[in-house]
């Protein structure tokens, strides 16, 4: 196994489900080929079943991931969203049909050769940072198509893109990767990442493949594990979940959940 196969065996980004009655809008996530899988964590579909009677507006938690993403009626203009270090909402108009492409943490300057921070808290248009993709998605995808379809065309698009691309594997980053993930996030970065190089340099590492810093990034990661676990709001107030997850109290662990989710847990996890 490769060393970025890791991040696939070991970690599952989330996003919240969509809190809009079911028959207005759906949001669906696809696997990829399965040889895909260590790159591309998903495809996914945002749309409504009918026109809205009021603007929706849409919340993308911090989930460590670059993201591609287009109104399928609209695949001339195409967007790259870099990693965030806190959520960002999208206010979207009456009727929509986005569809995106979710890159599994290192893979998106893996596979377009560019630096990760220079795309983080940012979205940006797809033509000025991977322009081959942005054509390909132009000139290749059409709205009447499934999702299901729509898939198998980025297959077969990556899967020959791989062909043709060489993957840098630096041991160092990924084993450091690798700890943070093993661990939930919930690691000290400065004593308990043996990674053999020094921070100055791990951090150019994460910034250049990540988009932020290590630190950040276990921050996402502990955040991530939080979401996957799905804590009732009754075992959030008994077990006290945040000296688990290494919050220092529950101030802390609320504040840094509303700044990567945009409520604090007790909404979020309230259903």
């Amino acid at each position: 196994m490769r060393a970025y196969e890791n991040i696939q065996q070991l970690y599952l980004p989330v996003q919240p489900t969509v809190r809009q009655p079911a028959d207005d809008v759906t949001y669906r996530e696809l696997l990829p080929h399965k040889a895909l899988q260590p790159y591309i964590s998903c495809y996914w579909q945002l749309r409504t079943e009918k026109i809205l009677e009021a603007q929706f507006n849409y919340r993308v938690v911090a989930d460590g991931c670059i993201d591609i993403f287009f109104e399928c009626n609209n695949p001339a203009e195409s967007y790259v969203m870099g990693f965030c270090k806190q959520y960002t909402e999208f206010p979207l108009e009456f009727s929509f049909h986005y569809i995106g492409i979710r890159f599994l943490p290192t893979m998106f300057p893996q596979l377009f050769k560019i630096n990760a921070a220079e795309l983080s808290n940012r979205f940006l248009p797809l033509d000025d940072i991977a322009p081959a993709m942005a054509a390909f998605i132009a000139g290749g995808i059409d709205c009447t198509y499934g999702i299901e379809s729509i898939a198998a065309l980025f297959d077969g698009f990556f899967l020959e893109s791989l062909r043709h691309t060489r993957l840098d594997e630096d041991i160092r980053l990924y084993d450091a990767i690798t700890a943070i993930l093993r661990n939930n996030g919930v690691i000290d970065i400065e004593t308990q990442l043996d990674t053999g190089i020094s921070p100055r340099q791990l951090r150019r590492l994460f910034e250049y493949y990540v988009g932020d810093t290590a630190k950040t990034f276990a921050k996402v990661v502990r955040f991530q594990h939080l979401l996957r676990a799905k804590p009732s709001v009754q075992s959030l107030r008994k077990n006290k979940l945040f000296f688990d997850a290494g919050y220092y109290d529950q101030a802390h662990f609320i504040k840094e959940f509303r700044n990567f989710y945009g409520t604090t847990p007790a909404k979020a996890f309230d259903r």
